[in-house]
């Protein structure tokens, strides 16, 4: 029998691609550890607390890097924690394909590079739905943490760079789960594109601030909310991918502001630290 564990983080939006095809993202310190466990005999058995976890995701993640012939002749235990909350645009199923992935690639394809384990786990979000996209700009925040700029129609990285450890990145998670129309997204693909060239530029908060006013006013937030997160010394704030959950960037002084500008509302805050660290695989 052989154990392989491999770990990862969660991500929030800087720029939503859906618009434009072209996204930006930010690492954050929430995790997912996946404990794969290959023996003989055959079929896949997954381990989860969490209901929200997709269990066909993860499947035809498997798929993707593993044979049917050599599924045939193998049981996999799929062991998944998840720190990350499931639907609420932390890029929690990028983290899960993912974390996959690379476990089963450090098991049975040691060959495989990053681009190949990335697009094994946004094909398969895109084939079972999980993603329209395949969410290729939050698979990589969640594999190469820090901030990425990426083009997800022709899977390319643009831009990955470490971001500053020294600040903080608030997430309030509201207690209905409620999400707008996505498509309407597309009516605003210009601005979404200058958000987008800002990222490019390395001007990662005040694209975030467009991307939120730009999200907000469609799905089913007020961008009023950005503007006083901004007012009240975040640096960067946006609904994080297609909501409901809001993230603002701040210095750990002004956390306390921050939380104050969400405490009317229903849901839970949580505070996070940047995460700048690439995913890990091992063998136990």
């Amino acid at each position: 029998m052989t154990v392989m564990k491999a770990t990862i983080h969660g991500a929030v939006s800087i720029v939503n691609a859906i618009a434009t095809g072209k996204g930006s993202t930010l690492g954050i310190n929430p995790k997912v550890e996946v404990k794969i466990e290959r023996s003989p005999g055959t079929g896949i058995i997954l381990e989860s607390e969490n209901e929200n976890i997709s269990s066909k995701l993860i499947k035809k993640t498997i798929e993707k890097i593993v044979s049917k012939k050599q599924l045939q002749k193998v049981k996999l235990r799929v062991v998944l924690e998840s720190e990350i909350p499931t639907g609420y645009g932390l890029k929690s199923s990028s983290a899960i394909s993912t974390v996959v992935a690379l476990c089963c690639a450090k098991l049975f394809k040691p060959q495989k590079n990053d681009s190949q384990i990335l697009l094994a786990g946004v094909n398969a979000s895109i084939e079972t739905k999980v993603s329209v996209t395949g969410a290729f700009d939050d698979a990589c925040a969640c594999f190469y943490g820090g901030f990425l700029v990426t083009d997800n129609y022709n899977r390319k990285i643009i831009c990955s760079k470490k971001a500053p450890s020294n600040l903080r990145v608030v997430v309030f998670i509201p207690k209905s789960r409620k999400r707008g129309n996505i498509k309407k997204l597309k009516t605003l693909d210009a601005v979404f594109d200058r958000a987008w060239n800002f990222a490019k530029n390395s001007d990662y908060w005040n694209a975030m601030i467009l991307n939120g006013l730009a999200t907000s006013s469609i799905l089913n937030s007020s961008p009023k909310i950005i503007t006083n997160l901004v007012r009240n010394g975040a640096i960067g704030a946006s609904i994080s991918g297609n909501g409901p959950a809001i993230a603002a960037v701040a210095k750990p002084s002004n956390i306390s502001n921050i939380k104050k500008v969400f405490s009317h509302l229903e849901g839970r805050i949580n505070v996070f630290q940047i995460n700048n660290k690439k995913a890990e695989v091992h063998e136990l």
